[in-house]
């Protein structure tokens, strides 16, 4: 694994590993590179965030469905701390920059889904209808543990962004430590299922397949974003 990436716990890393093409094309689609280097049109920001706070409204009710698949008094701790995150502190900075471009808080939560917002929420869903805990976190983690990575190579860049207020949230040592504690916690619940060896597992290939899944619709999700700019 390249060093230079944060190390969000050896079953993130893994399956991060496990998935080179879909979490590349995810971390360096054009669309952040627009966002670090101040180059996104700024129409192309905010649709992007007007679909974003309706995704965090289905992503905080897949959280919610975490604490319901829960075995452990840890894993419910964490995806309850993850719901009050989302829903109270994420979606607020979405609220924020909208309400400065004229869009309400009424208006985000009314919004249209758009077709990769459906799909990739959906997906989200049905694995944590279907499956067990595990399949809900390994649908759920790419958006987690990508953003906190996209957060810190970007803050790292020299170049000065109209997007530092999106870009410092993510770097920010409170959200890294909702990644670092998010990945501590996915760590146990796959030894308290899976043992100690998880990759010998005949479950490790199911899991592996929709934490790459997952990612590859991370990517059409940012192209969300570029499309309301055409």
């Amino acid at each position: 694994m390249n060093s230079q990436l944060p190390s969000y716990g050896a079953t993130f890393d893994a399956w991060r590993l496990g998935a080179p093409d879909e979490w590349a094309a995810y971390t360096r689609h054009a669309f952040v590179k627009g966002l670090g280097d101040g180059s996104l049109p700024r129409v192309a920001f905010l649709h992007y965030l007007v679909q974003d706070y309706v995704f965090l409204v289905h992503f905080s009710r897949a959280w919610s469905l975490g604490v319901v698949k829960s075995e452990t008094l840890a894993e419910m701790k964490t995806c309850a701390s993850t719901v009050d995150a989302l829903v109270n502190h994420e979606m607020a900075l979405h609220v924020k920059t909208c309400a400065a471009e004229g869009i309400s808080e009424a208006e985000l939560f009314a919004a249209t889904e758009a077709t990769e917002n459906i799909a990739y929420t959906r997906y989200v869903m049905d694995a944590g209808l279907q499956g067990d805990f595990l399949d809900l976190m390994a649908a759920l983690m790419p958006c987690v543990m990508g953003y906190g990575e996209i957060g810190l190579s970007l803050a790292a860049q020299a170049e000065t962004s109209p997007y530092s207020d999106w870009i410092n949230t993510y770097a920010d040592p409170e959200y890294q430590a909702v990644c670092t504690n998010a990945g501590e916690m996915l760590d146990g619940a796959v030894a308290h299922r899976l043992g100690t060896k998880p990759q010998d597992s005949p479950r490790w290939a199911q899991l592996q397949a929709r934490f790459t899944k997952a990612t590859a619709l991370e990517v059409g999700f940012w192209q969300i974003g570029l499309n309301g700019a055409a």
